[in-house]
Order: structure tokens, then C-alpha cells, then sequence
């Protein structure tokens, strides 16, 4: 078929970070686009049950419950002494509704159409669309397609899910009451961010995970200070234990309870359950064997460096080729899938992409962990910074930040930044840049940063790491 003779230059499947930076990088190329979301609203998982809404909860949880001033008005300290989920969803709904009219907005200015339909491959260049609103279905021929469907959370069959007592992190805001206990099943990172806002809430949370470690890419000192904080916020950690059952029971009251078996005989009794054991790619109904397309374990589509799959005109994008699913990767994903499919040169330093973690306290990293650096035989030397040391530290009330920078021993460049603590996410990208540009240690020592800031722990950290040399 010739190229003027498809609908559309390109289709994008799902409308979330990474099919919108698709489609308006293609739009920005003046190519004839659509995306199609079979959701009746825009935005994808991210904006409607994921990053938007739990960072917005956590937003939420940390001014009215007076979590980030307790170390300067004592652990009773709250904004609010009844907190419900009617004032934390308060916050969330107006976000989700702002972000949903943003995201329209960008996509009807760049002249992109949307189509609310469900997409499935009929062939290679066609996609049969079946409308939301039962109009019944219509086909679309184009030139490139991007999959960016995103994924849908991961249930045991041989669990009861209820989407009160026992619920998945999709129906996290359904909740109808902030309950005394929870139990996380799940200790990858949306199993910490919630497990860390539902305890700094008050509740006592106890969190399971068969691995022996909570985040395992995260360097070691950062998570050792993550958990330290757990438990000081009474979460509860049963690491290297497994689930084997899941089961409702009622208490000498008569109320609800959930208890979870664990394979070593211990036994949870909680209000209720929070089931996180990661996530599938939302691929079931592309019908992909259609276009020639397979999808691995899991539901995760296979890509090369740019971000083709095995028919070279489809691209995926975003959380559906897995880790590190974050919606700053598939965002830039997106749009290098764009820039490829019209011959446009894009690059990117995908080795220095930052993940930010938003358990509370926030976690952010870039670059090589201590391990890393350690099994590819590079000498390092690392310089700290804690939040207690800096002016700005003392003011917002967080004892317990800390910046961490790690260079290497002989030429004093800088190999990796990792941070807990307030605005960790917002704090990283200075470590990002000097990374990007190859910078050395030696920098942040030269450098005069604004007074009383958080950014000083560079300086900080720079001074104690070249002191230990000596």
C-alpha cells in the first residue's frame, strides 16, 4: 500500500506520558496522527490511578498529617487530628481533573485526533477500532504505529479481590476509610510508597516480601535508611517471606479481617490488604498475532535501542517494554520512537536517567551504585552529606536526609548521586547535569550555592569525600 494512501502517518495505542510525547512529536513533524484510548478519560494509568494520583495523596498525607514538622513540633504534631479519605481525595480529584484538560489541551492544539475506541491489530497497518460508546467499530489504516497501552496490575487468581478489604494499588482511592492496620503484599516500589504513606497516616502496616531486600537497584546505604525510617514509623517488614494464602476471617467483634498465610507458618491478621505484586502489560486485547507480534513474559512487548519490535514500523513505548516504567523514561521513549519512525536523529543518556522515588522520605538516584561499581572492578571513593548538617535542614525540620556522592578515586569524576530526603526528586538534577557533562567532584567544591538551601549538601559531600582522601 503506498504511503499517501494510509489514514494516518501514525497511530499511537493509549494516551498515557508515552503516547502523548509519541504522537506530539510526530504532530510537531506535521505528520497526520491519532491516538486512540479505550479509557473514557485521557491520561492513561498515570494520570487516573498511578503516578498522579499517589504523588498527589502523598501531598496530601504529608501536609495534613503534619509528617514533615514533626521534627520541630514533636511526633503528635497534625494539621488535621481526623483525617478521612474524603480530604485526601479532596487534593487528588482536582489534580486528576487538571491534568486530564492539560493533556486534552496539547493534544487538540498539535491537531492530533482522539478517538475513544479499543484498538486491535487487524494487520501490520490496520487497526480495527471498537468505539467506547457502542457505535460500533471502524478501521484505520497507517503508516507507524506506536504501542503505548501501559500495563494493568497483576492479580492472583487464588485470591479473593473485593476492592475494599483486599484491592490492588488501581483502587487504592476507593477506599471508603483510612483503616488502623494494613497489610502490603509486595515490597517493590509501589508497595514501599504506599506502605510509607499509609503508615506516616498513623496506620501500622506491615509489609511482605520474599526478597531479602526492598529495591535492590537503589544503593544499599540509601535503603538501609529507608527501612531504618519504616520502622520508625512502625511499618512492620517480613522480607524473604512468601504468601501462601489469603483469606477473610471475622474478629471476636464480628468485624471483617483479612489473614494472610505465610509459607513460614506466621500469620498476619490486618484491616485491610494491599496486593502490589507488580504489573502486566495491558496487552490482551490488540489481538497482536495479527501483526506479527508476540508478547514476552508478563505481557511485556520485546524492542531494540529504538524502540522497534520485530516488524520495524511498530514501536512500544512505556511501561509495556518494562523496567523501568517510570513516566519520565516513556516520556523520552516516546518521543525518540517518533523521531526514529521519520527518520529524524534523536539522541538520549539513557544511563543517566533519574528514577525518583516517592516513598516518604522521597528517594532519588542517578548513575552507578556503590555494588555496580564494585563488581566492574572501577576504584570509587564517596563523600555524605546529612540534611542535620545543612542550615536549610534544620529549618524544614528533616534530621534524617542524606546526599550521597560517589567518584571515582584517581580522576575524581563523578559516578553516581543518590539521595533520601526532602525534595530528593527536585534535588538530583544537579548531580544529573555535572554527570551528563562529565564533570568531577572538584565542581561542587568550587561552586556557590544559594544560602540556606538543600543544594549545599552538594558542596558538603564533595568536601567529605575529598577529605577522605587524604
Amino acid at each position: 500500500m503506498a504511503q499517501h494512501l494510509y489514514d494516518y502517518d501514525m497511530v499511537v495505542i493509549g494516551s498515557g506520558p508515552a503516547g502523548q510525547r509519541a504522537a506530539i512529536q510526530a504532530a510537531k513533524l506535521e505528520k497526520k496522527v491519532a491516538i486512540i484510548e479505550k479509557k473514557t478519560v485521557l491520561g492513561g494509568v498515570c494520570i487516573n490511578t498511578g503516578t498522579i494520583p499517589s504523588k498527589t495523596l502523598r501531598e496530601a498525607v504529608m501536609y495534613l498529617s503534619g509528617y514533615t514538622q514533626r521534627g520541630l513540633y514533636g511526633s503528635s504534631y497534625t494539621v488535621k487530628e481526623r483525617i478521612t479519605m474524603d480530604d485526601l481525595m479532596f487534593r487528588t480529584d482536582a489534580v486528576i481533573r487538571s491534568e486530564i484538560d492539560v493533556v486534552r489541551h496539547q493534544l487538540m492544539r498539535n491537531g492530533i485526533d482522539l478517538i475513544a475506541a479499543e484498538a486491535s491489530f487487524v494487520d501490520a497497518h490496520k487497526l480495527r477500532l471498537s468505539y467506547v460508546d457502542g457505535r460500533g467499530q471502524r478501521d484505520v489504516t497507517t503508516s507507524n504505529i506506536v504501542i503505548a497501552v501501559g500495563t494493568t496490575v497483576a492479580r492472583d487468581p487464588s485470591i479473593q479481590f473485593n476492592g475494599q478489604d483486599v484491592f490492588t494499588s488501581d483502587e487504592v482511592m476507593h477506599l471508603d476509610h483510612i483503616p488502623k492496620s494494613m497489610a502490603v503484599i509486595g515490597g517493590g516500589v509501589i508497595g514501599c510508597e504506599y506502605a510509607t504513606i499509609f503508615a506516616a497516616l498513623g496506620v501500622r502496616v506491615t509489609l511482605v516480601d520474599k526478597r531479602e531486600r526492598l529495591l535492590s537497584f537503589v544503593d544499599a546505604e540509601i535503603i538501609e535508611e529507608l527501612t531504618h525510617q519504616m520502622r520508625n514509623n512502625r511499618v512492620t517488614l517480613r522480607l524473604g517471606e512468601e504468601v501462601s494464602g489469603v483469606e477473610m476471617i471475622s474478629n471476636a467483634n464480628g468485624d471483617d479481617r483479612v489473614k494472610i498465610k505465610l509459607r513460614s507458618g506466621k500469620q498476619i491478621v490486618t484491616e485491610k490488604a494491599l496486593y502490589a505484586i507488580g504489573r502486566i502489560g495491558a496487552v490482551m486485547a490488540l489481538n497482536l498475532t495479527s501483526a506479527g507480534l508476540d508478547a514476552a513474559e508478563r505481557g511485556k512487548i520485546k524492542v531494540n535501542e529504538k524502540f522497534q519490535t520485530n516488524i520495524p514500523h511498530i514501536y512500544a513505548v512505556g511501561d509495556v517494554i518494562g523496567f523501568p516504567s517510570l513516566a519520565s523514561t516513556s516520556m523520552e521513549q516516546g518521543r525518540l520512537a517518533s523521531c526514529h519512525a521519520f527518520g529524524i536523529d534523536a539522541t538520549s543518556i539513557p544511563d543517566l536517567f533519574p528514577y525518583g522515588i516517592y516513598t516518604i522520605p522521597e528517594i532519588s538516584i542517578v548513575g552507578k551504585t556503590e555494588d555496580e561499581l564494585t563488581d566492574a572492578g572501577i576504584p570509587y571513593e564517596v563523600g555524605k552529606a546529612q540534611y542535620r548538617e545543612i542550615a536549610r535542614g534544620q529549618i524544614i525540620g528533616d534530621q534524617a536526609g542524606l546526599l550521597k556522592l560517589i567518584f571515582h578515586l584517581d580522576t575524581h569524576e563523578l559516578l553516581g548521586v543518590h539521595i533520601i530526603g526532602t525534595g530528593a526528586s527536585e534535588l538530583i538534577h544537579i548531580g544529573q547535569a555535572v554527570l551528563a557533562f562529565g564533570g568531577k567532584v572538584d565542581y561542587f567544591v568550587n561552586t556557590v550555592f544559594n544560602y540556606p538551601t538543600l543544594a549545599e549538601c552538594y558542596k558538603t559531600a564533595a568536601f567529605d569525600g575529598l577529605n577522605r582522601l587524604g
